[in-house]
């Protein structure tokens, strides 16, 4: 077990942040993401760095483990993407979608067999 720099708790190496204090661990966070399927064979890893220059890193990886292309933007770009790829409005999930759908079949049963609820003035 590690020790953290900025307060000195117990961490775990697969931490990337320390749980007593929140200081980041590591100097960079990286994540991979698996291409569309029509770009088969090809990954993207986005890079945050965490360092006297932070910047976000993206690079398109092949199934060779070979770097096709890479950019960087800085941390006023990389919130306006993050801000561009989120959704405008909520997506409904899968039991959202079943709920909806059921309650619309409930309906049209209530309408059909003339079945309505009423309430007293």
């Amino acid at each position: 077990m590690q020790s953290c720099a900025q307060c000195g708790g117990g961490v775990e190496e697969r931490f990337r942040f320390c749980p007593w204090c929140a200081a980041p661990l590591r100097r960079k966070l990286v994540e991979f993401f698996p291409a569309h399927p029509r770009d088969a064979g090809k990954a993207l890893r986005v890079s945050r760095y965490l360092d006297e220059d932070p910047h976000v890193r993206f690079s398109v990886w092949d199934e060779t483990g070979t770097v096709e292309g890479a950019v960087s933007v800085d941390e006023l770009q990389a919130a306006r993407l993050s801000n561009f790829l989120r959704p405008s409005r909520p997506r409904s999930h899968g039991l959202t979608a079943v709920l909806r759908d059921y309650a619309a079949e409930l309906a049209a049963r209530r309408s059909s067999t003339g079945s309505r609820k009423t309430t007293s003035s």
